[in-house]
């Protein structure tokens, strides 16, 4: 699952893997290898999303970033906040929150220099400081499987949510493609160092979401050709088995995308 055991962790072991997954981001944060200009310049941010959407391009098709003006949305680990800015330029109040203060520091440069309105914060997704009921979205990508405890962090957006509110959540397939490339070609997956890492299949992430009495579950982010890596193997990957995986049924493959992207709605009966 991760380098967090199962187990049950005391309080002094889970402050401790907590201060280190607070460390990790800090220094990581920024880590981006396609970029070319340093961080926290507008360039950077710009080559970053740009890259961002396009290896995720089910993205903008899945999530309407700009179907909810005036309406309140948090971002669950908000990271650069170039995802969060997209639900601010379609109009929505935005908060973004972070437990690395330096994500925050880099999601307000990144603002301030679109132009954008928005307020953040250094928070713990798992003790989210904000009162019952307080947001119309929450947003929560890239997130969930970094963090010790995920469902705390699904049981703190399910109780700030809104009744009628929506809940968009990903995490990593454990069955997916790139997991099953990963072990056959050693193939590099971003940020595996981190100090939390897990992998969930789909029945595990239902059970995740259990506090929602209504979740749509999709599997996405399927094969597109590699742009930071090169050689052998990165031609083998782009020329061979990026088209044959694009040749497959589409029954067969469905099941194996590499992320799990949740939409879940809160009801007064949950």
């Amino acid at each position: 699952m991760s380098r967090a055991s199962a187990r049950a962790i005391s309080p002094s072991d889970a402050r401790d893997l907590k201060a280190a997954v607070r460390a990790y981001w800090d220094e990581h944060v920024a880590d981006w290898k396609i970029a070319r200009h340093p961080p926290g310049t507008k360039e950077f941010f710009e080559e970053v999303e740009a890259y961002r959407f396009e290896k995720l391009s089910y993205l903008p098709q899945r999530v309407d970033f700009a179907g909810y003006p005036g309406q309140s949305v948090l971002d669950v680990g908000c990271g650069l906040g170039n995802d969060l800015s997209r639900f601010a330029r379609g109009g929505s109040i935005v908060t973004g929150i972070d437990i690395s203060p330096r994500a925050i520091d880099l999601a307000r440069t990144n603002f301030q220099q679109r132009g954008l309105a928005g307020q953040f914060a250094v928070m713990d997704g798992e003790a989210l400081e904000f009162p019952d009921g307080s947001f119309d979205v929450v947003y929560c990508h890239t997130v969930l499987h970094f963090t010790p405890h995920p469902d705390r962090m699904v049981g703190e957006i399910h109780r700030v949510l809104k009744d009628d509110g929506l809940a968009i959540l990903m995490t990593v397939n454990r069955k997916s493609w790139m997991n099953w490339l990963r072990h056959v070609m050693k193939v590099d997956i971003d940020h595996l160092d981190s100090p939390v890492f897990r992998h969930m299949t789909i029945g595990e992430f239902r059970e995740l979401l259990r506090p929602f009495a209504a979740v749509d579950l999709v599997p996405e982010r399927f094969p597109v050709a590699t742009k930071v890596h090169g050689g052998a193997k990165a031609l083998l990957f782009n020329a061979v088995f990026v088209r044959g995986f694009k040749a497959l049924p589409q029954a067969w493959t469905r099941g194996t995308g590499h992320h799990l992207l949740a939409f879940c709605r809160k009801t007064a009966r949950d």
